[in-house]
């Protein structure tokens, strides 16, 4: 892209009115808000759905990760090329109509492969969703507030993490895993139908600076020779590895080897209130508010402080993910290993924040790194590299490594090992964060 093609797309951004550039992040943040309490709820669903179709750590992990991961990543590369030639707002209610779909047939399932067709089905819906929504983003968004507006996105993440595990617990203690499904998944057939109506793709009053998109091959090309690129994006799915990972086991994990506490905790909460809640419930609502609110903190910090660090010079955009990808390891560690409920929950607080810290800044530097209609497929392949390894492979590994683990020491001490192991990706992370650092004054074109 030429230096006057740059200048004319941030002209194009800046025609945009404040009120609306606020709707449109305002709107795409609540479907991927969504996109995550459908994806994750399965995660605080896991050991009632292990007891009722009697499953092992591995098929969990199958089904908290790969299940959703195989179609989501496929998928996501052909979904973009149509979004970079056609209407966005259609693509993204389509996508969101789907997966909200088929979570509520999730609970419907009745053993291991029903559930995980109805996974994949989730994440075939999904793939639709963020390859458009980041190139629509950076299109209406300034370069100077690109990373903070990314990460306003990414606040979809914990938010929706934060209300699949709290209200999927809740519904699940009081109806069963099978209701918290159903009722996940209705409100975002609402919402499709408000995207219908209300989202405009900018594209089509704009005058963009590249109408007619290369075709797949030219822009995969493209992308490769960028080296950045694949520096960045093997960098979030170490980050991705490690979150996905523990996420779909902390359930598991508190409800093994915390199980009294919890039990204590939930008679302590029903004396002074009235309301009874299981473990489960109150397990969900305690994660959900403490590592939601850990992962906003640190989504919108980490995005801060791109900003700042990418106008005075582009590499500052990795020097926060660099950081917070070795700083996360100890606490991390230290949470699973410690005795008390109440510190293990409070130190999760802290890799909370710091594995959230590379969103913004990533995909803030992959939209810089490509022309404006190759954002799309752009975030797809990134997306595809995060997801495969991220999380096709972080439940998973997991799970296997648990269950290869429990003959000799047990479900709950092979659990919290093997979530320990797999933390030490932070280090390959920041590997990666920081190479990249190299490459991006060459690659970065707006």
């Amino acid at each position: 892209m030429t230096s006057e093609e740059v200048e004319r797309t941030q002209d194009a951004a800046a025609t945009i009115s404040a009120a609306r550039r606020r709707y449109v992040l305002g709107l795409l943040v609540l479907i991927y808000t969504l996109g995550f309490l459908d994806r994750q709820i399965i995660n605080i669903l896991a050991e009632p759905i292990k007891i009722d179709l009697k499953l092992g750590d591995g098929e969990l992990g199958a089904l908290t990760g790969l299940a959703f991961a195989l179609f989501y990543t496929l998928l996501g590369v052909p979904i973009a090329t149509l979004a970079d030639r056609h209407d966005r707002s259609r693509v993204i209610a389509g996508s969101l109509a789907i997966w909200s779909s088929f979570t509520a047939l999730c609970g419907a399932a009745t053993g291991f492969w029903s559930l995980f067709a109805m996974r994949v089905g989730v994440g075939v819906g999904e793939a639709g969703c963020s390859p458009p929504a980041v190139s629509l983003i950076a299109d209406i968004v300034p370069k100077a507030k690109r990373a903070s507006a990314m990460a306003i996105y990414a606040l979809g993440n914990p938010l929706g993490s934060l209300l699949g595990l709290a209200f999927g617990g809740l519904v699940a203690a009081r109806f069963g895993w099978r209701a918290a499904f159903l009722v996940a998944g209705v409100p975002g057939l609402a919402i499709a139908l408000v995207v219908l109506l209300t989202l405009r793709d900018p594209r089509r009053h704009l005058a963009m600076v590249a109408t007619s998109p290369p075709r797949l091959a030219e822009a995969l090309r493209l992308i490769g020779s960028k080296p950045s690129f694949w520096l960045v994006g093997l960098g979030a799915a170490m980050m991705a590895f490690i979150s996905y990972g523990k996420t779909a086991f902390y359930a598991s994990f508190f409800l093994r080897n915390h199980a009294d506490a919890l039990a204590a905790a939930s008679a302590s909460v029903a004396a002074v209130t009235g309301v009874t809640l299981q473990p489960i419930g109150l397990l969900g609502l305690m994660l959900g508010i403490l590592l939601g609110g850990a992962g906003a903190v640190g989504v919108m910090l980490g995005g801060w402080l791109a900003d700042r660090a990418g106008r005075r010079d582009v590499r500052g955009y990795m020097t926060a993910p660099t950081i917070a990808a070795i700083a996360q390891i100890p606490f991390f560690v230290a949470a699973l290993y410690v005795a008390n409920l109440w510190a293990s929950l409070a130190l999760l607080c802290v890799p909370g924040v710091l594995t959230a810290f590379w969103f913004g800044p990533v995909f803030a530097t992959v939209t810089g790194l490509v022309p404006v209609r190759v954002r799309s497929t752009a975030g797809a392949v990134l997306q595809l590299v995060i997801n495969i390894i991220g999380l096709g492979f972080g439940p998973l590994t997991v799970g296997l490594l648990s269950s290869g683990l429990s003959s000799q020491a047990g479900d709950g001490a092979s659990l919290r090992l093997a979530l320990a192991i797999c933390s030490v990706a932070g280090l390959f992370a920041a590997m990666f964060f920081h190479t990249a650092r190299r490459h991006l004054p060459r690659d970065m074109t707006s």
